[in-house]
């Protein structure tokens, strides 16, 4: 049986790798280059949330970044402040989110700071292995 009312908190990711606003285009492709995950949080300094970057978001400035003609920065092309949860809101209020959203990923914020992130990947593990 899935559990539905389980904390977020305990499937979210909780070591992310982050972004900060004034990151390069360049740099930014970088890190989805050697990482496998496909949404990157955008925090200012003390790990406040501000933003986050899909790898969609980076194939829409490609042709940009090869040929290094914008001097664009991550605050330039990320959404900003994009909806988040609390860490004890649910993994189904979670799914609810996703299914009537056409994003795959949720940042988890408390008083603005960033403590995981959330995506559809993690929400079909947790239902895969509940109901074994």
């Amino acid at each position: 049986m899935i559990k539905k009312d389980t904390a977020i908190k305990v499937i979210m990711t909780k070591n992310l790798v982050t972004a900060h606003p004034a990151n390069s285009l360049e740099q930014i492709k970088g890190i989805f280059d050697r990482m496998e995950f496909h949404h990157l949080p955008v925090v200012t300094d003390g790990n406040r949330l501000v933003g986050i970057i899909s790898r969609m978001d980076i194939e829409r400035f490609h042709d940009l970044i090869v040929g290094n003609q914008l001097h664009a920065t991550a605050e330039d092309i990320m959404t900003k402040f994009p909806m988040s949860l609390d860490a004890d809101d649910t993994v189904g209020l979670a799914a609810d989110i996703f299914l009537a959203n056409k994003f795959h990923a949720i940042p988890i914020v408390e008083d603005g700071e960033l403590l995981g992130l959330v995506t559809t990947h993690d929400i079909l593990r947790f239902c895969f292995k509940s109901a074994i």
